[in-house]
């Protein structure tokens, strides 16, 4: 297995290298900035695959089973002892992974974690992210009852991975803390009756893709945070000017609000983005960057009910602010930074300060200098948009801006625009006055202003419904109503896993309602 890279959500990257027993974690970011340890930072984990043995028996290999490890609901089989191998490969249920050992930065160059456990909890996330990016393994599994059937017919399994409770995670409590934040799981869910500390109750935990990719990206994203160092060897942190960083505070009695930088550094995540910038940010801007270096997730609101022109429905969060990231991930078949940020009533274009795939020229740099109120003129002049969005208007983007139930946004590869969305809560909207929706349910309008994205649909539809999905987990369908006519476009979206429901007679249009449900969605499209 060649070394490989992993790009993060927040644009931090780290190089996987193969190791005897396992595979190598390095923070590319931290040790090529930072010199002071002999070891560069990271982790080690053990990977390893489990075949099953051939007993000559009729009862399928544990990692056929639809259960986990052995375990079936209701039964207690004795199960098969595997045979170990190296990792070469995925496959569907035989992977064991755990955390053998980490590799802290120099205490001189960097802070220790906040909370140890999160340390842990984040390299076993990272070590996930990477694992689910690998090739898809063949999804059929063998059954008693299915060796006779042809391969491609035979059941499907959930591809998932083993997380095996030694090395750093044997601790007393780390499996359970895991378990508590959301990022493992295991089907034996009794109390159970042994008294002892290191009960089988958590040897038997897992982690799904399915269950991966829903886990919001915030919950366990963060960096360590840096120390400030002297310009020279020997001399007083004072003795030197340095010029302005991201993540440094400032004296008493001193305004900060001179330097957008300064109002970033000061209130993020959550923070107003600037329209001009004096200094450029040391680390991209995502949702996943704190100033205090902890993790950014926010729970959903907790539930109460309004009434919106006689509908009943939750109060809804107010969405980010204008001009404000809200999902960024690395594609790997793209080899870009898909990004969505909330639209921009500003005269002046807004800056892009999220991750990129690369430092050079930009194709479509001339995007980057156009307002979002020029940026969709220019689109909605297109013929091709306008057959289905009429024409513009100059209160198209602040009506989109003013809605009680949706939000404008535009979508972005490496930071250059090539299309507006419109994200809504289906039951107050107008959809959801002729079907039946779920409270949480919602929904997208789209249209690609740029013809050199065109085509990119599985890749930035699933990057949306991926937001969605980890925004709420009480969202459980999503919905868009493209007009009967948009035939390539209703095309696509089936492709992607939406399903057609049924047509629906809107004042201004036929269209086909198409709805995609939570549990048939597995991953965003890599």
């Amino acid at each position: 297995m060649a070394p490989s890279t992993v790009h993060l959500p927040d644009g931090q990257t780290f190089i996987v290298r193969p190791v005897f027993s396992g595979l190598q974690f390095t923070s590319n970011d931290m040790y090529s900035r930072r010199s002071r340890s002999p070891f560069p930072p990271g982790w080690t984990v053990v990977l390893h695959t489990e075949d099953e043995r051939d007993d000559g028996s009729d009862q399928p290999s544990s990692h056929n089973k639809n259960s986990a490890d052995g375990i079936e609901h209701g039964k207690d089989h004795e199960p098969i002892q595997p045979r170990i191998r190296k990792y070469t490969t995925p496959t569907l249920q035989g992977e064991t992974v755990f955390i053998s050992s980490i590799v802290n930065p120099s205490s001189e160059d960097f802070e220790p974690a906040k909370s140890p456990s999160r340390h842990i909890a984040l390299m076993l996330w990272i070590t996930l992210y990477w694992y689910f990016q690998q090739p898809e393994p063949q999804p059929h599994i063998e059954t008693a009852q299915s060796r006779l059937t042809p391969a491609e017919a035979r059941p499907k399994g959930e591809w998932r991975i083993r997380i095996k409770r030694e090395g750093v995670l044997h601790s007393r409590n780390m499996i359970p803390k895991l378990e508590r934040m959301g990022l493992i799981s295991t089907l034996d869910s009794a109390v159970g009756t042994s008294v002892e500390e290191n009960s089988e109750g958590w040897d038997r935990m897992y982690v799904t893709q399915q269950g991966f990719w829903q886990i919001p990206f915030g919950l366990f994203l963060f960096t360590l945070q840096p120390k400030r160092h002297e310009s020279r060897p020997g001399s007083p942190d004072s003795s030197r000017p340095t010029s302005p960083n991201l993540t440094e505070s400032h004296p008493k009695g001193h305004s900060h609000h001179h330097s957008p930088s300064g109002l970033l550094s000061a209130d993020l995540p959550g923070g107003p983005i600037p329209t001009t910038m004096m200094n450029i940010p040391v680390h991209p801007i995502t949702p996943y960057y704190s100033a205090s270096h902890m993790p950014t997730f926010y729970p959903p609101p907790p539930l109460q009910y309004v009434k919106t022109d006689g509908v009943r429905h939750p109060l809804r969060p107010k969405p980010p602010r204008m001009g404000e990231i809200f999902y960024t991930r690395h594609v790997p078949s793209a080899g870009k930074y898909l990004s969505f940020r909330v639209a921009s009533a500003s005269q002046n274009p807004v800056p892009y300060l999220g991750p990129t795939s690369h430092s050079g020229a930009k194709e479509n740099g001339h995007l980057s200098n156009l307002s979002d109120t020029e940026l969709i003129k220019k689109w909605m002049s297109n013929p091709r948009v306008t057959k289905f969005w009429g024409n513009y208007h100059d209160k198209f983007l602040s009506d989109g801006l003013n809605s009680q139930h949706s939000f404008p946004a535009i979508g972005m590869w490496d930071g250059e625009p090539f299309g507006y969305f419109e994200i809504y809560w289906a039951k107050e909207d107008i959809l959801g006055k002729h079907v039946h929706v779920d409270d949480f349910d919602r929904g997208i309008h789209v249209f690609i202003g740029e013809e050199w994205a065109r085509g990119s649909v599985p890749l930035w539809s699933s990057g949306l419904a991926h937001w969605i999905w980890q925004a709420d987990n009480r969202t459980m369908n999503i919905c868009l109503e493209p007009r009967i006519d948009n035939e390539r476009f209703i095309d696509h979206l089936q492709k992607q896993g939406f399903q057609k429901v049924r047509q629906i007679s809107f004042p201004h249009k036929q269209s086909w309602l198409v709805r995609m449900a939570r549990d048939t969605w597995t991953a965003p499209n890599l």
